[in-house]
This record gives C-alpha cells, sequence and structure tokens, in this order.
C-alpha cells in the first residue's frame, strides 16, 4: 500500500459517494441513471489510489493530460514556490517571469514562424481563440484593401474532434460526433471526408481529392482550415498519414487559406514526435496547445500564431486582439508548465516514447487476431483497439478497476495513452486486462 495512502472508512465512503451522485455532475453522465464514479484518496507515479484500498495502473492519463506521472516531486515544488510568490495577478497591464518563460520556451519548441502566444485556460478555449484570431485576422485584412469580407467560414475534416465550446463544436464531426444535438445553432462550416490513407501505409494522393475540390470551390469564403495533426483523438483514434498534413499545408498556401493545428492531445511527445506536425515538416499559421503542457496538474492553454497574424490584427480597427480570460497567464500553471517541459528533455522524452511504442506493438500484435477485433494500432505513447462491438461502459470500467488498472473506453474503442514514466510490466498488465475483458460479453453491448 502507498504509504501516502489516507484510509477513508467504508462508511464515510458510502456517504461520500452519495453526495457524489446526488449533486455531482460528471462529463458525458446521466444525472438520472449516472455511470459510477469511484472516490480517488490519492496518485504517485503511474498510480491511482482509491479510497477503498484498490491501487490502479493509470492506462489514460487523465484524459492525456499527465505526462510525467502524478506528485512528481520537481512539480510539485514549482507549484510550491510559486505559491510562495503569488498564484495569480490579472494579465492586464502586468506580467511575469513564469509567464514570460512559459511563452519563449513555446517558441523555441514549436515548429518555425509561431513567434506569438497567447494564454488561456483550456484547450476548448484554446480552440475559440484560435477561430476567433483567424476570423479577426480575415476582418482587417478587408478592412485595410477594403474589400467586403467575405472568409468567415473554416474548413474542417470528419472525425475530427475540438473541444465542448460553442465555436470548438462547431468544427467537430457534425454526424458522429458527441455535439450533432446542436446543429441548429452552431455555426455552419465545410467538412471534407476524414483521411483514410493509414499512417505507415502507401500513399495515394486521391486521398485529398475531396478536399482539394472545396478548397477550389469554397476558398473565398474560408477564414482558416483546422485538423488535428496526424492523429484524430476523439473522432476514433484514427491515425492518418503525413502526407495529407502537407497536402494541407500546400493547399492553405495556394488558396490563402490560414491553417490551424490542434496539438492539444498530440503535443508534446506523444506521438513520437515533440510536435505532431513535424511528422510532415511543416509549420502551421496557428497552433493550439493545451492538456499536457502542464504536466497534468493544473489546466493552461496557448495559441500560437505568426507575427504576420498578431501585427495584421493589432493594426486593424479593433487595435487589439478582442479576448481576454480573467485567468490568462496564471501564475501557478505557467511555474508548474516551465517544470514540466524541463522535465520532459530531462527525462529523454524520445527514449521514453520509443520504449512504450515498441512494448506496446509487441503486445497488442496478439490481439490483432481476436474475433472481437478489428484493428489494433500503436503510434508513439498512443494504442488503440477497434472492436466490432460498443463496450459497455459501467461493466467494463467494473472489470478494469477489478483487474488493477485504470482505462476509460468509448463506442467501440479501448485505447490507452499512458504518462511517460511508465514501466514495461505496468503496459503488461494494462495490455493484459484489455486481453481479458475481450472475452468477456457482457463487457460489450
Amino acid at each position: 500500500m502507498n504509504n501516502k495512502h489516507t484510509a477513508i472508512t467504508p462508511s464515510e465512503q458510502n456517504s461520500l459517494l452519495r453526495l457524489d451522485k446526488e449533486h455531482v455532475w460528471h462529463p458525458y453522465t446521466s444525472m438520472s441513471e449516472p455511470l459510477p464514479s469511484y472516490l480517488v484518496d490519492s496518485a504517485e507515479g503511474v498510480t491511482i489510489n482509491l479510497a477503498s484500498g484498490e491501487q490502479l495502473i493509470d492506462g489514460m492519463s487523465s484524459w492525456w493530460s499527465v505526462l510525467h506521472g502524478y506528485n512528481h516531486p520537481k512539480l510539485n515544488a514549482a507549484l510550491q514556490q510559486q505559491a510562495a510568490k503569488m498564484s495569480h495577478v490579472m494579465f492586464g497591464g502586468l506580467t511575469h517571469i513564469s509567464a514570460i518563460t512559459l511563452c519563449e520556451k513555446l517558441v523555441k519548441l514549436t515548429p518555425p514562424g509561431l513567434e506569438k502566444v497567447f494564454l488561456s485556460d483550456s484547450g476548448s478555449v484554446s480552440v475559440e481563440i484560435a477561430m476567433k484570431m483567424a476570423l479577426q485576422y480575415q476582418h482587417a485584412r478587408a478592412e485595410k484593401s477594403q474589400h467586403k469580407l467575405t472568409k468567415t467560414k473554416l474548413l474542417t475534416v470528419k472525425n475530427g474532434y475540438h473541444g465542448d465550446t460553442f465555436a470548438a463544436m462547431s468544427v467537430c464531426d457534425p454526424v458522429t460526433g458527441m455535439h450533432q444535438i446542436f446543429e441548429q445553432v452552431l455555426m455552419q462550416h465545410y467538412f471534407a471526408p476524414a483521411p483514410k490513407v493509414k499512417f505507415g501505409q502507401v500513399w495515394d494522393s486521391n486521398d485529398v481529392t475531396e478536399l482539394s475540390a472545396l478548397f477550389a470551390q469554397h476558398h473565398a469564403e474560408i477564414a482558416a482550415f483546422i485538423i488535428e495533426p496526424i492523429v484524430q483523438g476523439t473522432g476514433g483514434m484514427r491515425f492518418y498519414h503525413p502526407e495529407y498534413l502537407k497536402a494541407c499545408r500546400n493547399l492553405c498556401d495556394q488558396y490563402d487559406v490560414l491553417l490551424i493545428v490542434d496539438e492539444i492531445a498530440t503535443g508534446f511527445g506523444r506521438t513520437g514526435k515533440l510536435f505532431a506536425c513535424e511528422w510532415a515538416g511543416i509549420s502551421p499559421d496557428i497552433m493550439c496547445l493545451g492538456k499536457t503542457l502542464t504536466g497534468g496538474y493544473i489546466t493552461l492553454a496557448a495559441t500560437l500564431c505568426t507575427t504576420h497574424i498578431a501585427q495584421t490584427i493589432s493594426e486593424g480597427v479593433a487595435g487589439c486582439f478582442m479576448h481576454g480570460p480573467t485567468f490568462m497567464g496564471n501564475a501557478l500553471a505557467c511555474a508548474v508548465a516551465n517544470a514540466s517541459i524541463d522535465l520532459l528533455f530531462e527525462n529523454d522524452w524520445q527514449a521514453q516514447v520509443q520504449a512504450i511504442e515498441s512494448t506496446l506493438i509487441n503486445l497488442l500484435k496478439p490481439l490483432h487476431d481476436h474475433p472481437r477485433v478489428i484493428d489494433t494500432r500503436v503510434l508513439g505513447s498512443i494504442a488503440a483497439i477497434e472492436c466490432r462491438q460498443v463496450v459497455n461502459v459501467a461493466k467494463i470500467q467494473k472489470r478494469f478497476v477489478e483487474l488493477g488498472v485504470w482505462i476509460r473506453p468509448f463506442g467501440t474503442l479501448i485505447y490507452i495513452i499512458p504518462p511517460l514514466i511508465i514501466n514495461t510490466e505496468q503496459l503488461t498488465t494494462l495490455v493484459h486486462a484489455i486481453a481479458t475483458v475481450l472475452d468477456e460479453d457482457d463487457c460489450f453491448s
């Protein structure tokens, strides 16, 4: 048992869980028939300690965010040192070392040309900012040239996911996504078919035929094209060919459209490159970062753009970018983000990811031929098992807890994206748990 684990009596646990069920609305969960929630007492390394005593190997990195494991001494120290000075000050008219240092790091680490950094609260908000930035840029351009503003829409691909806020929802998959019930009130954008050629397959230029046609037909209306580079996450854990992303960059250049890459889930080494767009050797005009930016400690996001975009917006009628979150540049979040980025390089993230990828490839090979499995795929520290049936979330979650792991499937997908510090034994336990539930009929609908 972890020595930081504090005993909570069964009676206290039951009381807390009753209150949770009555009052706390969890994500994507019904309040009339809520999915079970498990009471966490503490977490350390790759382990989540439940109040009921179970120790679970975390295969989800708390929705992709925990990079170096839980309760890391260096990240804890960064928070404590910053809190001793100040936790937050308004970012309007004030600045501080943690934010300046973080923005400098991000400019150095991201692809060339991204020189201006706008900090915000969460990944969804960073997408809102990117879209708003693209639209205000096009407004300023039209104003300067005294032309009518026509570039007011975005182009994206199906099976994409960019967040849960309203502008972000409008560029998520309109049919299979989670937000189709809001179709009547969302901004209407253009959608190309999802990339079909998989990562590692032979490239076929026909994969961008329909995308190219949409650019050609509607480019006068399109302010920006937004895409998750290489990995379509919540839209199906689909890994597509880097040549597709190269073609996106070329089409944006050809038709005078801004390219936005959403690296919220893929940034900081998850795919085997520091940023996934490096697989295609391209630089976007705008990049969104979030999730693991702080190593999973505090919510923080960043939207980076080129100097040209920033200057064009700043020279427009508004004279500034019209956005300003209250907790923008939060000192605690920036401090722990700086420590997390430093730790990434101290730990030799490339070796960590390569070791995870190699182990996952070997472990998932036997599952590829399972009668319940359509496909297994691995890229960097990401592994996905696509099943023929939809999972029963409540039952499969319970079984995973019984097997000593934390894995949260959705739809027909069981996937893992563990912290980079995970070892081979822990990875083996995760995959063994997946293999076990694949044989159990009641874990599937």
